[in-house]
């Protein structure tokens, strides 16, 4: 797997903190590992993206971005009002396509969902996971509305024959509801695809060292973790309807 694609099923889901687990705990196992983010918007030319964020977090990865619009919008939406030029799929591929030759593990982190567009052709990040032939993992929220966007993701892959590797829920809250805890097992279900990890909800807040320790605690070892879907299944599961 020297390529991995990493999509959400929406913004904010907790797509770049989970980016930077499955990059601490490849780097944990002695993987050198680049991050590619597709494009980034809603950031300044000075200011720190989500790339930075990812090695902040992980440690010494090598990180670059497919472009950067200052406003928080959809890239190709961002690059039309800037003025710049947009990224293709095929310069997302060829990028991680150059990375993936000189690291063990690429991770392409996209911009919100699957099918946002990049460019005024409709480009997309599916496609560029098609151009690399490249699995796919799905960040997914945890509450209520999540089983639709995630089915969803998932059948736009399986349409497009891509490989979806599994899920990850983004931010497990300290405090579940039941809709939490039904998607525990529902997800995968409606992904038919494993439950890889459950990130913890503010584990971005964690000092660098205390997130690269326990990154290994959120992920299964299908992401080189030791998380185990089975068991987080069972002591989360909610009580018996009465």
């Amino acid at each position: 797997m020297p390529v991995l694609v990493i999509t959400g099923t929406g913004t904010e889901v907790g797509k770049t903190v989970t980016t930077a687990a499955v990059a601490a705990a490849a780097a944990a196992a002695g993987r050198s590992v680049a991050v590619l983010k597709a494009a980034q918007t809603g950031v300044g030319p000075h200011e720190r993206g989500d790339g930075a964020e990812v090695v902040r977090l992980a440690g010494p990865v090598t990180w670059t971005e497919g472009a950067r619009y200052p406003e928080p919008l959809a890239p190709g939406t961002a690059a039309l009002r800037s003025g710049r030029p947009p990224v293709r799929p095929q310069e997302v591929a060829e990028a991680a396509a150059g990375l993936a030759a000189e690291h063990d593990l690429v991770l392409v982190e996209g911009a919100g969902g699957l099918l946002v567009r990049f460019d005024e052709a409709g480009g997309t990040l599916a496609d560029a996971a098609q151009l690399l032939r490249a699995p796919v993992l799905v960040v997914a929220t945890a509450g209520l509305g999540t089983l639709n966007v995630t089915e969803l993701t998932a059948r736009e892959l399986r349409s497009r024959e891509l490989d979806l590797l599994g899920v990850v829920i983004g931010s497990w809250p300290a405090e579940p509801d039941l809709a939490d805890r039904c998607n525990i097992a529902d997800l995968p279900q409606v992904a038919g695809a494993p439950l890889l990890g459950a990130l913890p909800e503010g584990a971005g807040a964690l000092a660098p060292d205390a997130f690269r320790t326990a990154a290994l605690d959120w992920l299964a070892p299908r992401l080189g973790g030791r998380w185990d879907a089975a068991a987080f299944t069972v002591r989360e599961a909610p009580p018996p309807f009465a």
